[in-house]
């Protein structure tokens, strides 16, 4: 899983290649951890402190912002490994039907030739 973040952050800005079905969902699951903690600590800061309550939920949404990038290129090189275009990623945009048929896309094993 730390191998897979390390590189959800070092191809950040690589939206050509592929990446592979479980880097794509180690990374997924460790960026949803990290969100999930900050979430949290701002929660608790937020009770404890005013002050600490800002400063964590500064770095939150400095978080969330800065992992908007990384996560439109894993996408990309995730859908490419599929061997479908990148354009596929704008399936997200059809409601309810568009975000299931994304997921079970993501689910796809990776085509050897794509």
């Amino acid at each position: 899983m730390v191998y897979s973040y390390k590189i959800f952050w070092t191809k950040a800005f690589q939206f050509k290649g592929r990446s592979t079905r479980s880097e794509y969902w180690w990374a997924y699951l460790a960026n949803s951890i990290i969100n999930l903690l900050l979430a949290i600590f701002v929660g608790i800061s937020s009770a404890i402190n005013e002050t600490l309550g800002f400063l964590f939920s500064l770095i939150y949404v400095l978080y969330s912002l800065g992992q908007i990038v990384p996560s439109i290129s894993i996408c990309i090189r995730r859908v490419r490994d599929m061997g479908k275009g990148w354009q596929w990623i704008f399936i997200n945009l059809m409601p309810i039907v568009g975000a299931i048929w994304y997921i079970v896309l993501l689910c796809q094993p990776s085509l050897p030739n794509a």
